[in-house]
């Protein structure tokens, strides 16, 4: 069972800086891609950012030059660096892994946690 635990979440002003985590509970190179995405309410889930096994990372536009998507092997943990924050930021925030076994896709979902960006 792959379980995945994000946690960095908070509330903040408008201008600030969070960094989330997601934990995996196996390593990310058993994974085809990872990334983040995030939902405000009454929205539907959208990509923030995405990273490949090769390290090739994809940003949404609203968020380019202003998050960065990184992991670290060796803890097996998924990064997000959001800085700059604006309050239309404001959601929870989810960490999604994909895994490809015998050609089926699995997609993995943390809880979520939730960010609050304040004016």
């Amino acid at each position: 069972q792959v379980q995945l635990v994000e946690s960095g979440g908070g509330l903040v002003q408008a201008g600030g800086s969070l960094r989330l985590s997601c934990a995996t509970s196996r390593s990310i190179f058993t994974f085809g891609g990872m990334g983040w995405f995030r939902q405000a309410p009454g929205s539907q889930r959208d990509l923030v950012a995405t990273i490949t096994t090769s390290g090739i990372t994809n940003y949404a536009d609203s968020v380019k030059g202003r998050f960065t998507i990184s992991r670290d092997i060796a803890k097996n943990t998924l990064y997000l660096q959001m800085d700059s924050l604006k309050p239309e930021d404001t959601a929870v925030y989810y960490c999604k892994a994909v895994s490809r076994i015998a050609g089926t896709d699995y997609h993995y979902w943390g809880q979520g946690t939730q960010v609050t960006v304040s004016s």
